[in-house]
């Protein structure tokens, strides 16, 4: 391919609403433009780096046992209404209706639609398990779509389905798919991690994340220093030991804590640690008032409240809500007394007494609070969120966090869609079982820009290989002199047909510009041609991730390059 006959308009600057370097990089780099909020065309440079991503999914999901099919974007209300998410999905489920005032949605996923596929078509046992999976456009209607293509609210994503008969078969499609996912990582020579995850909105009940490990990722990931736990900061889990308090003797006492409605500030006027005091938090949960308690310097993981209840719905209660239940204004509210039936506290306040917490009155606290004692609780359980202070749940080893950003996610989801929308079999007795479920999906289009997240410098992007929208480029610097552009032909022919995937500079720019732009397109492999190089018999090239430059013999190149080449892909642990 020759750059002049390519469409590749690069741009000296980012635009000004562009947050994340993939975001600045991958619009200068000319791979994406804009459209309205959220949505962007993939332009011809992007396009081939989103395709290759894509083919390497496509080959190691077929390895991995799974059939391809599209399924449409557009979908009916009904099926959304029969698995029980039309109601709950909300707002980033965009709905309209056909000139025939019939619902429909965008689709997001399509658990419903492959399921509805499934229950029609799929009788007998002998038909499982079967693992279906496509790669299509989606659309989430996010409340504020940013960072380019890291969080927009159209992408590419590749979603796979398996079907089982039973539990063994679901974890047999789950391994499967797991090893799949790694395989496709690797591939990608990307720095990942997969981790335990939530499964969030679409339910199940195990899953894995993988994580790209990026400095400037959304999502905190927790890892373990000494063994290979790992997982994203909702599914942590808190190690908790020690023995539980006795009942506390000292009896309760109101302290004035005039306008002191932060644990900070309740802290510092009484002359104590934040970890002296609860924290009393107020949700509601499916419509029903809860109440959480953990250590006044620690953060509530509304994600594990939120199972702990198994709630559709979790939101944090309204200030009148508050005064409803407790009597006071928001921030003196606490468990003593309290007008909430159910109230659950962390497993922490299991191993310390005499607590302060708010006095449920305006300006009050209590002390020498005891939760045995003053507390009718509905139980304790792991609610916080972990922190670098803690160990590992696995092996009781040391606890880091980092940054990542959701590439692929794994789940179980076992009947939740296959028993709202009777998916069935007949098994080898002649009765009809609820086949199991797992869902896997892949960011495709979100890879690439996590890829660039990982993989840059000041001058522009550093494409791994397998990734690249191009593996070489050979800038031709004399594109009016013949020689030189007949050993650009020659050089071209000869990566062609070593397989390399080679785009040729050849317009009429100074040497400069060529250098920055094929910096900025991050091609990992550069050739420089020109009369100068060609009279000393060598040819330039330069190493993209290290910028280490090296000279090529004319004579032999081919098997110089190719040496070359196998140094480079070591350098990203390619063989």
């Amino acid at each position: 391919m020759r750059w002049s006959r390519f469409y590749i308009p690069t741009l000296k600057e980012a635009p000004s609403d562009a947050e994340v370097i993939s975001h600045k990089l991958m619009t200068r780099a000319g791979m994406i433009r804009k459209l309205t909020s959220g949505t962007y065309t993939y332009m011809p440079l992007g396009l081939r780096s989103i395709s290759k991503a894509a083919e390497i999914v496509r080959q190691e999901m077929d390895r991995a046992g799974a059939n391809e099919l599209s399924m449409p974007m557009v979908q009916p209300a009904d099926l959304w209404q029969e698995s029980g998410r039309w109601d709950f999905y909300g707002p980033e489920l965009l709905r309209f209706k056909d000139r025939h005032q019939r619902d429909y949605c965008l689709g997001p996923t399509h658990e419903e639609v492959i399921t509805d596929i499934v229950r029609g078509e799929v009788r007998s046992y002998r038909q499982l398990p079967m693992n279906l999976y496509q790669i299509q456009t989606k659309f989430r209607d996010e409340i504020r779509p940013r960072f380019g293509l890291m969080r927009g609210r159209e992408f590419i994503m590749k979603d796979a389905y398996s079907f089982d008969r039973d539990q063994a078969g679901l974890d047999a499609s789950y391994i499967a798919m797991y090893d799949a996912y790694m395989a496709i990582f690797t591939r990608m020579a990307l720095n990942f991690r997969p981790v335990e995850a939530d499964s969030g909105s679409i339910g199940g009940s195990f899953s894995h994340e993988f994580m790209v490990l990026a400095e400037t990722g959304e999502d905190t990931v927790v890892v373990c220093k000494d063994c290979t736990y790992a997982a994203n900061i909702e599914r942590a889990e808190v190690l908790c030991t020690g023995d539980e308090c006795d009942r506390l003797d000292t009896p309760l006492e109101e302290v004035s804590t005039p306008g002191k409605c932060t644990v900070a500030d309740v802290a510092a006027f009484l002359g104590v640690s934040e970890a002296a005091i609860i924290k009393t938090l107020l949700y509601v949960a499916d419509g029903e008032p809860v109440v959480a308690l953990v250590r006044g310097d620690r953060e509530l993981n509304d994600v594990k409240l939120k199972n702990l209840l198994h709630a559709d719905t979790l939101e944090m209660a309204s200030p009148e809500q508050v005064q409803q239940w407790t009597g006071a204004p928001v921030g003196f509210a606490g468990p003593v007394n309290i007008k909430v039936s159910r109230i659950v506290a962390d497993n922490e306040l299991r191993l310390a007494t005499d607590w302060i917490t708010g006095a449920n009155k305006g300006d009050m606290h209590l002390k020498h609070v005891s939760l045995k004692r003053d507390v009718k609780l509905s139980g304790f359980a792991d609610l916080r969120l972990i922190t670098e202070g803690d160990t590992c749940p696995k092996c009781g080893g040391a606890i880091a966090l980092t940054k990542g950003i959701e590439v692929g996610h794994v789940f179980k989801l076992g009947t939740k869609y296959s028993e709202a929308m009777n998916c069935k079999y007949v098994d080898e007795d002649g009765r009809d079982q609820t086949m199991i479920m797992g869902c896997y999906g892949i960011g495709v289009s979100r890879v690439v820009a996590s890829c660039i997240e990982q993989n840059n410098d000041k001058d522009g992007i550093m494409f791994p290989p397998p990734i690249a929208p191009f593996e070489a480029i050979v800038l031709n610097l004399d594109t009016r002199t013949d020689d030189v552009c007949a050993k650009v032909d020659e050089i071209y022919a000869l990566l062609k047909e070593q397989g390399v995937d080679v785009l040729v500079d050849d317009r009429e720019e100074r040497p400069g510009v060529k250098f920055k732009d094929a910096d900025l397109i991050g091609i990992p492999m550069q050739l420089v041609v020109g009369g100068k190089g060609l009279g000393r018999g060598i040819i330039e090239v330069k190493d993209r991730r290290t910028g280490e430059k090296s000279e090529l013999p004319v004579d032999g190149f081919a098997e110089a390059f190719t040496a070359w080449k196998k140094t480079v892909y070591a350098g990203w642990g390619i063989n």
